[in-house]
């Protein structure tokens, strides 16, 4: 007569080679309470994620350490003992064997991204106070779907880690736009680029944290000069008629190429970093280069000409130049303030506008016409002197005042001729050629189903340039290199001609130095007429006497 198996006990097999029988204690029903206990242990021996160790091993060791040194008053000293148990067990990061593998570069950017998805504490009470205040952030998720429609763009799980970066970014700053304004793809690593601004007020205080900085090397730069000049008190008198030209001046923060500001990173869940403002230099000599970036801010830009500045001041260059060329919208979306419009008439071309709330949408097939004289430029244009507003190199400042009584015996430089641009909501259609094609190639996305098809926009001058329009929506994206067209090899500018020798004359031309009897014949001379002109006075004053 065969025996039942107890609990936990397995019967054994009939044949040989067969499959063990299913186990006596997965057959009858547990007690809740042992199952209560069986799942409380597998919890507790569930190991962390990031040292590898568990509860239970954990509390074993503690309870073990504690019995056995019975130290006094044992619970106000618990938490010391279980941090002393932790660090006494030590695991070395090298085996004796074979060393740790170092992690990829993709798992140590999942662990950074890993944050991106984690909830606070007070999330859920956090959600419902964000729902009701307007936020900065835009759906990024509504736009991309329509960019998938025109073919550009990234993935979804790419966009979607992007849309939680620029979350907290306006979460980290006080922000009321943002916008995804692209990005640019490097060598190393890439640039994920948004477009902000700040609320009223809240830039002053960054601006004057920089302004400090540019202060202190100002201050620098005039002791420096103070003690060359103490140094050089007998060419004091000497003063140089040539003045160099003085540089021109950037433009204000919320004005012309200023008007935004921007914040790249590498990748989501990295830290968002402010490019600093443009100046008028760096954009002539971006003008005049062609670099890939690297995905260093920090970078030298290696170039001919000598670009003034590292790769975060080309980077916020090329944003300038692109966005100046490429941010469009449908006619009528905007138009100009009629308050300010008398103002800003007698000042010069205007630089505000406002969304027009009348607006009702173009149809599909008039915003891809050919004749793009449904699009426009909501970007001023910036001008060859690297400002969308032209500033005039002679006029005199401040400085040039307390000097007017030295320079009058100077001639005054000739005025120069100001420089014009297209004005704000300029039509497309006048946009210049690319080297014989369209500046701008309209498409719809779908020519089968064109009532749920949407308008877009492929810029022929900066390849990676799109835009999209539907009904009362529209959005501008660059996903690229930041190159702009050239249907030629790129070849960097000449250098400069050699100056010409200064011109020769009796005046500056070397001679051989006398021989000695040369020179004594000269003195002979010199003093044989010394002698005559004294003998000739002598003689002129007795005849005035005689008279």
């Amino acid at each position: 007569m065969s025996e039942t198996p107890k609990n936990n006990e397995v019967a054994p097999s009939s044949k040989p080679g067969s499959k063990p029988p299913t186990p006596a204690n997965m057959e009858i029903n547990i007690n809740p309470r042992d199952q209560e206990y069986i799942n409380a242990k597998a919890y507790m021996l569930g190991c962390s994620t990031k040292t590898g160790y568990n509860l239970y091993d954990h509390l074993s060791r503690v309870l073990t350490k504690v019995l056995d040194e019975r130290p006094e008053n044992v619970v106000d000293i618990f938490e010391d003992i279980s941090k002393e148990t932790k660090l006494c067990k030590f695991t070395s990061n090298v085996d004796t064997v074979q060393d740790k593998i170092d992690q990829s570069t993709e798992v140590s950017l999942a662990q950074i991204q890993e944050k991106l998805f984690k909830k606070g504490g007070d999330d859920e009470e956090g959600a419902e106070a964000e729902e009701e205040v307007e936020t900065s952030l835009p759906n990024l998720m509504d736009l991309n779907f329509y960019f998938e429609q025109a073919g550009v763009g990234m993935n979804r799980e790419e966009m979607f880690r992007i849309w939680l970066a620029m979350k907290n970014l306006v979460d980290s700053y006080p922000l009321q736009f943002c916008r995804f304004w692209g990005k640019i793809i490097g060598t190393e690593q890439n640039y994920i680029v948004a477009e902000v601004e700040y609320r009223e007020g809240e830039e002053e205080e960054a601006e004057e944290e920089e302004g400090e900085g540019e202060g202190e090397e100002e201050t620098t730069e005039k002791e420096d000069a103070e003690e060359e000049e103490e140094g050089d008190e007998e060419e004091k008198d000497l003063k140089p008629d040539y003045k160099p030209p003085s540089d021109v001046p950037k433009e204000a923060a919320r004005t012309g190429a200023n008007k935004k500001t921007y914040f790249v990173c590498n990748d989501p869940g990295k830290p968002w970093i402010k490019l600093p403002p443009i100046k008028p230099k760096e954009i002539i000599s971006a003008r005049k280069i062609k670099k890939f970036l690297t995905g260093r801010l920090d970078a030298p830009v290696v170039s001919y000409p000598p670009f003034p500045g590292n790769e975060s001041n080309y980077v916020r260059a090329q944003i300038a130049r692109i966005s100046a060329g490429t941010h469009i919208s449908p006619l009528g979306f905007y138009q100009f303030d009629e308050e300010e419009e008398e103002e800003e008439e007698e000042g010069g071309g205007r630089e505000d506008f406002v969304e027009n709330v009348d607006f009702e949408g173009i149809p599909l097939r008039e915003l891809a016409d050919p004749g793009l004289n449904n699009w426009v430029h909501h970007v001023l244009h910036i001008l060859p002197q690297g400002r969308t507003k032209w500033w005039n190199p002679v006029e005199k400042t401040e400085d040039d005042f307390e000097d007017e009584e030295e320079e009058e015996e100077r001639e005054e430089p000739d005025e120069p001729e100001p420089e014009t641009g297209p004005p704000l909501l300029t039509p497309l259609s006048e946009d210049a050629e690319v080297d014989s094609m369209p500046p701008w190639s309209p498409k719809i996305s779908s020519s089968r189903i064109p009532q749920y098809a949407v308008s877009v926009m492929h810029s022929n001058l900066w390849p990676g340039a799109h835009a999209f329009a539907v009904d009362k929506k529209f959005e501008n994206v660059y996903i690229g290199y930041g190159h702009k067209y050239s249907s030629v090899n790129y070849s960097p500018p000449p250098t400069a001609p050699i100056l010409e020798e200064f011109p020769s004359g009796p005046e500056i031309t070397e001679v051989d130095d006398p021989t000695p009897e040369e020179e004594s014949a000269l003195k002979a001379a010199q003093q044989e007429a010394a002698d005559a002109a004294e003998e000739m006075e002598e003689g002129e004053e007795e005849e005035d006497e005689d008279d």
